[in-house]
């Protein structure tokens, strides 16, 4: 699966589930979504519609219904919007979004030992 792909924000909720749990019904992602999201059925129908249009989600059929699976596995996604993210608001670098971040709110001891431990890792390699 290419992490190229688009996905929007209400398809990955959908797809949330699917990784979540997989092969589904179309049913068993209704109920899934029903505590999250406030969607109407059809909703949900269409999302399911584009997400196999994308090549993100495979439809399987099974008797009268449809076993949805995802494609796009969460790691391909994560590193395709992450990605996304840094070339549009940072120029790509790493750098200038952990001093984004610095700045707008304090980072926790906690994520200031993670990162000085990931950069004695990366140092290391």
């Amino acid at each position: 699966m290419q992490a190229t792909v688009s996905i929007s924000e209400a398809e990955s909720v959908v797809l949330a589930v699917l990784w979540r749990s997989s092969p589904l019904a179309t049913e068993a992602i209704i109920t899934a979504l029903a505590d999250e999201q406030d969607w109407q059925e059809s909703t949900i129908k269409t999302l399911l519609s584009r997400l196999v249009k994308k090549g993100a989600v495979r439809a399987e059929k099974d008797g009268r219904r449809h076993l949805y699976s995802p494609l796009l596995t969460r790691e391909e996604w994560l590193s395709s919007e992450s990605e996304g993210l840094l070339n549009r608001l940072f120029g790509g670098r790493v750098a200038p979004l952990v001093a984004h971040f610095s700045k707008q709110r304090k980072l926790s001891k906690r994520d200031l030992a993670d990162l000085k431990r990931l950069i004695q890792e990366l140092d290391h390699d």
